[in-house]
């Protein structure tokens, strides 16, 4: 006959640097730093904000699951045999932003208010983005002003009124 096991079991020997550390926004994301993160956003399961190189993310941005936000790069560090630092550059996404599922974002990057980064784009490093701009492919090709048709605002609307984000 065959002993029966807890399956938690296990889980209580599990170290817990192995987890992400807790945070406000989804058990399941990784926050590294102290990023500036606006009030009402929402950030899905699986996802990595590092704000460790410095990271604003403004209000009521919507950051899907899967997405990657950095502001740092250890590629300079291991290519030079450990001779140079762990480079970091502030990265910073406007107001109400959608970051689409599997997106990654690179340090430096600079997305404006109203965009949208689509699901599994990648952002290169120190990329600008306009506001109101579609962003989508490997690396991104910019759509300006393409995010625009999902707003229900009229076209000759201007923007409501932004914090200083």
């Amino acid at each position: 006959m065959s002993e029966t096991r807890d399956p938690l079991a296990a889980h209580a020997t599990v170290p817990s640097w192995h987890h992400p550390p807790p945070n406000p926004y989804n058990p399941h994301a990784w926050i590294v730093g102290e990023p500036d993160i606006g009030p009402g956003c929402w950030i899905g399961a699986f996802t990595l904000i590092d704000g460790s190189g410095g990271l604003t993310i403004g209000a009521g941005c919507d950051i899907s699951a899967g997405a990657q936000i950095y502001s740092h790069s250890t590629v300079r560090r291991v290519v030079s045999d450990g001779e140079a630092e762990i480079e970091r550059l502030a990265t910073r996404i406007g107001d109400h932003v959608h970051v689409g599922a599997g997106a990654i974002i690179l340090m430096g990057a600079d997305i404006g208010h109203h965009s949208i980064v689509g699901a599994g784009a990648v952002v290169p490093e120190s990329t600008v983005i306009p506001p109101w701009s579609v962003a989508v492919g490997v690396p991104v090709r910019i759509l300006e002003d393409a995010a625009r048709k999902y707003s229900i605002r009229k076209r000759d609307q201007p923007p409501p009124e932004r914090s200083a984000r």
